[in-house]
């Protein structure tokens, strides 16, 4: 008999991958990091570790499509302000102080929210992203990172012209591990110009990586691009050439039906973040038109300072019920339309559903273990709408990346998470010595 590092048995599983995608009394094997059997036979491995999942509903672990999940140390800073007045007044000023010790701590702290609430997969725009990088290789996490690239000097690598060159080294360092993946990162349409736009194409074209930019966020973005360029945020990206199937584009409130058109024939791919938009009250986006296209859509947090939490669950209740109000159509958008967004289509979103979005065999081992025996989740008559609309992060029992068990019984099994905290605290003072001024405190 062959043998396995991990088995989980006596459960029942979402696959998400092809019908049915759900089954039951199910036994899953994973050996070298690997999915090699799914099924409801007699087990063929002799396993080294069994996970009885009785009561329990194993999912694919979820995608965090965008977030900047060192902001974690920002959590509760300058809350219920406008967008603008957020970023200009307060968040920019007080990221110039950030170092890359900053970072890293900051990225510690997210990474373990997300592992608790089940992602196993985010994809991150901020500053010093190779203490990102560092930080989910030591937890052994999944990412695709990239350093945010805009007109203004940055507190990380200073002009412009250094931002592509540490976005190079990035491609270079990451381009064969198994877990760290990069892209280009403009930030957005009102902070770079037409020429930094044309040169982050062409070296996320040169390496063949995503391209990853916020998009129509709010009304005051598409009104200053439509006064500056005379088009839309979308409709300025498609004449430059940026908009292609690796482009990935985050927010996407305000959209045209011609910007909607326009992402269906590019293939564009679209991340939505409802409750950053409701938070910064930066609008409703039309996931159901979007949906409608065909375009390729996942889910995200954004940061966890205009959130304020990473919970990918809360995130699909949110995206769901708002969806619903805006559209005027409780049937818009189905708990498994959601769902998917936060699985496979988010896989689909970051390039990387070949490896990771649903549970099948040669796929890696990123995998979540519900626990269904708490009363908010009973009965469950549709697995999809219990997900979407009645659990919590914390109903998360076991986290598996892959094929490492990150997460045991509600607990991390990695990191001292006492020390993390201490860390965290000489920047949480630090923050409070920065805002001071700034915040009048």
């Amino acid at each position: 008999m062959d043998s396995s590092d991990i088995c989980i048995t006596n459960t029942s599983v979402l696959t998400m991958c092809s019908e049915p995608e759900y089954l039951d009394s199910v036994n899953i094997h994973i050996k070298d990091g690997k999915i090699v059997y799914v099924g409801t036979e007699s087990p063929k491995y002799n396993a080294k570790k069994t996970i009885d999942a009785k009561n329990c509903l194993v999912i694919p672990g979820l995608v965090n499509a965008h977030t900047h999940v060192s902001m974690s140390l920002f959590r509760g800073l300058a809350d219920d302000l406008p967008l603008m007045t957020w970023l200009n007044d307060y968040i920019f000023p007080v990221e110039r102080k950030m170092d890359a010790e900053f970072v890293y701590v900051g990225a510690l702290i997210g990474i373990a929210e997300m592992l608790l609430s089940g992602t196993t997969t985010f994809c991150d725009m901020y500053l010093f992203e190779d203490s990102v990088a560092k930080a989910a290789k030591e937890m052994n996490v999944r990412c695709l990172i990239g350093e945010v690239l805009y007109d203004f000097p940055s507190p990380n690598y200073g002009p412009i012209e250094k931002g592509f060159e540490y976005t190079q080294m990035l491609i270079e360092k990451y381009q064969n591990d198994p877990l760290i993946n990069i892209a280009v990162m403009p930030h957005a349409t009102f902070t770079c110009s037409d020429h930094l736009l044309s040169k982050a194409k062409d070296l996320a074209n040169k390496y063949r990586v995503p391209l990853f930019i916020h998009v129509s966020e709010t009304r005051s973005e598409v009104s200053l691009i439509k006064e500056k360029h005379g088009k839309t945020p979308v409709g300025f990206l498609y004449d430059l050439g940026i908009l292609n199937s690796k482009t990935i584009a985050a927010h996407c409130v305000h959209l045209s039906d011609d910007d909607i058109q326009i992402l269906s024939e590019t293939d564009t791919k679209v991340v939505f973040n409802p409750e950053s938009n409701m938070k910064l009250a930066s609008g409703i986006p039309k996931v159901w038109e979007v949906k409608k296209k065909g375009i390729t859509c996942g889910i995200g947090t954004d940061g966890p300072a205009s959130n304020n939490n990473l919970d990918l669950f809360e995130e699909m209740d949110t995206l769901a019920k708002l969806s619903k109000l805006g559209a005027g159509d409780p049937a818009c958008l189905s708990a498994k339309d959601v769902f998917r967004m936060a699985t496979i289509m988010g896989a689909k979103a970051l390039g990387l559903d070949n490896y990771i979005g649903s549970i099948e065999v040669g796929k890696s081992a990123d995998i979540v273990i519900l626990d269904m025996d708490s009363p908010h989740l009973i009965p469950s008559y549709d697995p999809y709408s219990t997900i979407v609309y009645s659990l919590r992060g914390s109903d998360v029992k076991d986290v598996i990346v892959d094929g490492k068990l990150l997460v045991e019984n509600g607990k991390l099994t990695m990191i001292d998470w006492d020390e993390i905290k201490s860390k965290a605290q000489v920047f949480v003072e630090k923050v409070k010595l920065w805002t001071k001024k700034v915040l009048n405190m």
